[in-house]
């Protein structure tokens, strides 16, 4: 046997290895609910993009009930920039007057969610894109603050749409726009859609891909990665400063679901290629894990 041949050998075995021991995992998440928000450099990198639509497609071909809610400020931007409308932002949330909405809801329902659709469709999967428009899925109203415009928050989610999709093999994409009773339509935090989305459910798990290792105690040390923590925890971080920024409302978002009785929420390093399976599918994972009290160990 030549040493090419050995070699071939071996990566064959260690895929099988591999797979064999993914088969816990796989049997304890059969037909369980798993939402999934997507975003970051995830969506902006071809490569990173095709790993987690692979992942995606995978989780749903061996039973896992993959749900996808999905954002895309930076796509956003881009079109506000041709049609020469200024980005605005005021105290984290993007000021989204009449025009901006009109953009926002053309991006994230007509281009950025189609597109999702199309690859998890070319991949294997069979996906439906959704907003919170349709069916009455999800119900908004203003945020309340002054001078934003159009950002809403949630009020209500009606899962039925969601559940017959998934009942019937399908994957849903979802965009983060939805609208009030009047028809009013509403840019909202995609985050905070999928911890809705999950609640509603009583998802297994919420998982948030985002641009940072996870939840750090040293935000410029990533080997101080909490990787699993309690909603004790996670508000105290939040008080004493340690978890700020952008990072606060994703932890309130984690901690929000699980108190409505989503099973664990995860926050990963969607740059990391596969990082959907190497949490699910590992002991260790790779980002930070975020359980109930009293269901940490």
């Amino acid at each position: 046997m030549t040493n090419e041949q050995e070699y071939f050998k071996e990566e064959e075995a260690t895929r099988v290895r591999v797979l064999s021991e993914a088969l816990p995992y796989i049997q304890a998440f059969a037909n369980r609910t798993i939402v999934i928000k997507y975003g970051g450099a995830a969506m902006k990198d071809g490569r990173l993009k095709a790993g987690v639509i692979r992942d995606i497609v995978f989780l749903s071909c061996v039973g896992v009930r993959p749900i996808v809610v999905h954002g895309g400020g930076p796509e956003i931007n881009i079109w506000l920039n041709k049609l020469g409308i200024e980005a605005k932002f005021k105290d984290g949330l993007r000021v989204t007057d009449a025009d901006t909405m009109d953009v926002v809801e053309m991006v994230l329902v007509g281009r950025v969610n189609k597109e999702l659709v199309s690859l998890i469709n070319q991949a294997g999967a069979k996906a439906v894109g959704l907003c919170g428009k349709d069916g009455n899925l999800i119900q908004a109203r203003p945020v309340g603050k002054e001078g934003i415009g159009f950002v809403g928050e949630v009020t209500n989610v009606n899962p039925e749409l969601i559940k017959s999709l998934v009942d019937n093999g399908y994957v849903p994409v979802i965009s983060s726009v939805a609208a009030d009773e009047n028809g009013q339509a509403y840019n909202i935090n995609a985050d905070t859609v999928a911890g809705e989305i999950a609640a509603a459910l009583n998802a297994e798990k919420l998982i948030l891909l985002t641009d940072t290792p996870g939840i750090l105690e040293d935000y410029h040390d990533p080997s101080t990665l909490l990787t699993k923590l309690d909603i004790t925890k996670s508000r105290k971080l939040i008080e004493d400063g340690i978890v700020a920024g952008g990072m606060i409302p994703k932890v309130n978002c984690c901690v929000r679901s699980l108190a409505q009785g989503v099973g664990a929420a995860h926050i990963l390093d969607g740059r990391i290629p596969h990082a959907l399976l190497l949490e699910i599918l590992t002991d260790e994972g790779i980002g930070s894990m975020i359980v109930a009290s009293e269901y940490l160990s």
